[in-house]
């Protein structure tokens, strides 16, 4: 990777305040589901400004309910 990998359009969105509401990242113009935090070293968060994003929350929302329903079903 190149140095200036770092500083591409998509990158610089988000390090845009304006696109963060909080610890929320909603940018409908970033095509990217999953975004770096404004401090890498705190990790990753979800563009909630992507449909895709919501539907991935929901699906382990879903997963984890099922987890701990199960074994109460038998």
């Amino acid at each position: 990777m190149s140095a200036n990998s770092e500083n591409t359009p998509i990158e610089l969105m988000a390090k845009d305040p304006a696109n963060w509401k909080g610890l929320i990242y909603f940018n409908k113009k970033d095509p990217r589901i999953i975004v770096p935090k404004l401090n890498p070293s705190f990790g990753w968060t979800f563009n909630f400004g992507n449909t895709y994003s919501y539907l991935i929350i929901g699906a382990i929302l879903i997963a984890v309910a099922v987890l701990v329903v199960w074994p109460f079903i038998k």
